[in-house]
């Protein structure tokens, strides 16, 4: 039965010790999840359904306010957590300086700019938010700054923006560095890679290091969602999810000028078949008790694939839904960096000497 894909240390070698990346990872045990509130503070940038939030909030960081332009977005923040400061503004016109002194600046800031789907037009597409990330740092002066991204902006065709954007910090007093990072090394079930932009102010470099793959082995698809495959009586889901025996491939959040939900292009949904899923679209509801054939996934199992809990509320129709499902940060993955940020910051870290 297979769960987590055997990889190398590092999926790009070359990013492991170069100038895009001046940490490595740290062997420390994280706390765990939640477990005190750590007095630091977070504005985020670009905030979606709230995966990154919400890891955030499970490391004990506070929000202090969430930038998101999509009012769906908007209103799932709103609903799931009453007290956060959410503004639905558009990043580029946004005026940060009233969080001056915010610990930490986080934020997932749009993928097709750097995406092989968006063409990867990098810095001439509109949709490239890193200049507003650039002014706001400069306003804000936060003490660390982390961004999340796709693989792609790794790729040699976006080296030198990648540079630019280290040096822009540089000047500003900070040190970045670059890291991929995989959701299922986290216990998340899904195949997710994602960049991590991490930018922390020079007194503080020495102290941070990159969180280490966790112990945890991501359950499969079929473990994952049996319960939801069988919410109606379906008689095949005990079938069903043996033969989903392995982890899912990377969801797939879509964009706005794409159609309606699906989990995407073709090899993608072969990849789905594999684990009898039918990818041509998202369910209302689970399979019925005499269902034959292979299902579709619902906006809440795609949700558990990505590591949201069941009492995380998603608003707007199902397209809306999705697509702030698909387009999430895994909060697991979210939360690992979190408590990184958090031990560089407060130097929370223990250190154990061994005798020798």
């Amino acid at each position: 039965m297979k769960r987590r894909p055997t990889a190398a240390r590092y999926l790009f070698p070359e990013m492991s010790l170069n100038r895009d990346n001046p940490w490595l990872t740290s062997p420390f045990v994280l706390p765990k999840v939640g477990a005190k509130k750590s007095g630091l503070s977070t504005f985020e940038l670009c905030a979606g359904g709230g995966g990154q939030a919400l890891g955030f909030e499970q490391a004990g960081i506070e929000h202090l306010g969430l930038v998101e332009i999509d009012k769906h977005a908007c209103e799932t923040l709103r609903t799931n957590r009453k007290h956060w400061q959410v503004i639905e503004h558009d990043l580029r016109t946004l005026d940060g300086s009233t969080f001056k002194g915010v610990d930490i600046l986080s934020g997932g800031l749009p993928c097709p700019p750097f995406s092989i789907a968006g063409k990867q037009l990098g810095q001439k597409d509109d949709r490239n938010l890193f200049p507003a990330l650039i002014r706001l740092v400069d306003q804000i002066r936060p003490r660390a700054v982390m961004i999340e991204n796709v693989r792609g902006i790794l790729d040699a065709v976006f080296q030198d923006y990648r540079q630019y954007v280290g040096l822009e910090l540089k000047k500003l007093g900070y040190q970045p560095g670059w890291k991929l990072l995989n959701a299922c090394d986290f216990g998340v079930p899904q195949l997710r890679a994602r960049v991590v932009f991490i930018a922390v102010r020079k007194e503080y470099t020495e102290h941070f290091s990159w969180p280490e793959a966790s112990d945890i082995v991501p359950r499969t698809v079929g473990e994952v969602l049996h319960d939801l495959m069988a919410a109606n009586g379906w008689k095949g889901a005990k079938f069903w999810s043996q033969k989903a025996d392995e982890i899912a491939p990377t969801v797939v959040g879509g964009s706005l000028k794409h159609g309606g939900p699906d989990l995407g292009p073709t090899r993608a949904r072969q990849a789905w078949a594999s684990l009898g899923v039918d990818g041509l679209g998202i369910a209302n509801d689970a399979p019925g008790r005499e269902f034959v054939g292979m299902p579709r996934l619902t906006v809440r199992m795609v949700a558990r694939l990505q590591g949201f809990p069941d009492n995380w509320e998603f608003v707007g129709s199902k397209t809306q839904a999705y697509r702030q499902v698909g387009n999430a940060f895994p909060p697991p993955i979210a939360c690992a960096v979190a408590e990184r940020l958090k031990a560089c910051l407060v130097g929370s870290r223990k250190r154990i000497r061994v005798a020798g």
